[in-house]
């Protein structure tokens, strides 16, 4: 039957954006658009609004805990500042989404994918979240705003939860450890933050059937927990390797849909 084709396509996808979200500390926004294309043949407005539905209820608590329990933690005023840029980029990006072309939005996810590989290649570390005088780092309000601005904006024009951004903007931007940014990244896959964009895909009827949705939701769950394990078990430079790789292949698949 159909919806059983659906619900199993679901799970694979859930299955695949859980597992590189709690191992590589972003939201499973940018797995689930690529594999909801790839699995369930979605066109890519339709991806990103079921990769943002999906991404309402907390599936990624599970990586959350995971990395608590590391010993990995996150200021609540980071969150705070964050949460505050991520809603306010979220509308706007998913205004901005349903006024261009499905072929737009391919190219517009393959240049920030780009953009997020350079700026993890050209990272610099520096002693984990500790500055020059030994004490834990101050973080100024306004960088922590843009960051979640710019995910907020690319989660809500690109589908993807803007969990890439925000690693990527803590760690190469503001020299925040590996596993802390990837800790902050998952928090937000708890928070609902991606209620406003999503209303605006839905209320337009882009997304997929129940059936694969709650296959993802399922998938997200089991996924997100086995990805945050393997994670804590691998040092930060391989972590970082690992994500170029990833963002890597999927610009590569993304550039070829928009190709073809």
């Amino acid at each position: 039957m159909a919806w059983i084709h659906e619900l199993l396509a679901g799970i694979g996808v859930g299955l695949t954006g859980g597992l590189t979200s709690g191992f590589m500390g972003v939201s499973p926004g940018g797995g689930l658009v690529v594999f909801s294309v790839l699995l369930l043949g979605a066109e890519q407005h339709v991806a990103q609004g079921t990769s943002l539905i999906a991404q309402v209820p907390p599936t990624g608590l599970a990586g959350v805990r995971r990395y608590w329990q590391s010993g990995n933690r996150s200021p609540l005023r980071w969150i705070v500042w964050i949460g505050l840029g991520f809603l306010v980029g979220g509308v706007s990006g998913g205004d901005a989404a349903v006024a261009v072309s499905d072929s737009f939005l391919q190219w517009a996810y393959v240049a920030y994918l780009v953009a997020l590989i350079a700026a993890l290649v050209l990272r610099r570390d520096r002693k984990d979240g500790i500055d020059e005088i030994g004490k834990p780092r101050e973080l100024p309000w306004l960088p922590l705003l843009l960051v979640g601005t710019l995910a907020g904006f690319s989660s809500g024009f690109m589908g993807i939860g803007g969990g890439l951004a925000i690693t990527v903007g803590l760690a190469a931007g503001l020299r925040i450890p590996q596993h802390q940014a990837q800790l902050v990244s998952l928090i937000f896959s708890v928070i609902p933050t991606t209620i406003p964009p999503a209303s605006i895909y839905w209320s337009k009827g882009l997304v997929v059937g129940w059936p694969a949705i709650i296959g993802i939701l399922a998938g997200l769950w089991i996924g997100t927990d086995l990805g945050a394990r393997m994670a804590n078990g691998v040092s930060k430079s391989a972590l970082r390797r690992m994500m170029i790789g990833f963002v890597s292949l999927m610009a590569l698949y993304m550039t070829y849909k928009a190709l073809t």
